[in-house]
């Protein structure tokens, strides 16, 4: 079993985008896949509502709320028998006491990260959060970026590849801006499962992420700590 956890302070980074498009794309390829959704927003609980019974199945977890009534946390927290991917959905503003938990949960952790100044510093602050705080070192948790919403040949975009550059944390994932996301997150589907040609193009783009995280389970690249008290300063 594989644990995944997508996660940034920074809100509106695409973290549900990539948790449910992740998510479809493991299950369309026959493993079972378990979806934990711990952002009161409920973005990816109301994803899989809206996901057709045709497609394939993924166990949903409202990790926000509090177990039913005559029900424990334990049960309600369970994970479905032979279950390959287990893929965690997490709040903006995450609490620096749950980032430990989640760390230590993951066995790799997504960052999304948005083309722009504000996100980027927020981005740093966040991994230096990851490293210090949650330390996913000493968890021996891997550590991975997506750059979402980019475009080719744009300042914003050349701006982020620099501050990439100067962490030793691998870009795993390059999402293009395309309204083909918002038109498959409201119908329960990932990309993937879309029938426009244009769509379809995308598909690549989980494939190699899947590709990356089989390769990747033990641990990541080493991280400079000094690289990035550089960049925030």
């Amino acid at each position: 079993m594989l644990k995944i956890s997508v996660m940034n302070a920074k809100g509106g980074c695409g973290k549900t985008t990539i948790a449910t498009n992740l998510a479809s794309y493991c299950a369309s390829l026959g493993y079972t896949t378990a979806l934990f959704d711990y952002d009161k927003q409920a973005s990816s609980t109301r994803w899989l509502k809206d996901r057709p019974s045709s497609r394939p199945p993924i166990h949903g977890v409202a990790a926000f709320e509090p177990p039913p009534a005559g029900t424990t946390r334990a049960w309600q927290m369970r994970i479905p028998h032979n279950t390959r991917y287990v893929i965690t959905d997490t709040p903006a503003g995450c609490g620096l006491v749950d980032i430990e938990d989640r760390v230590a949960e993951a066995d790799i952790i997504l960052i999304p990260v948005l083309p722009s100044s504000i996100d980027i510093h927020s981005t740093a602050d966040f991994i230096r959060d990851l490293l210090l705080v949650g330390k996913a070192r000493a968890h021996n948790t891997g550590l991975a970026i997506v750059t979402n919403r980019t475009r080719i040949r744009t300042k914003a975009v050349e701006k982020l590849e620099r501050f990439i550059k100067k962490l030793d944390i691998p870009v795993v994932a390059r999402i293009r801006d395309t309204q083909h996301y918002v038109s498959a997150a409201g119908q329960g589907l990932g990309i993937h499962e879309m029938i426009e040609r244009d769509a379809q193009r995308d598909r690549v783009t989980w494939a190699e992420l899947l590709y990356w995280l089989e390769n990747n389970r033990d641990g990541f690249t080493d991280f400079e700590y000094t690289r990035l008290q550089e960049l925030i300063a």
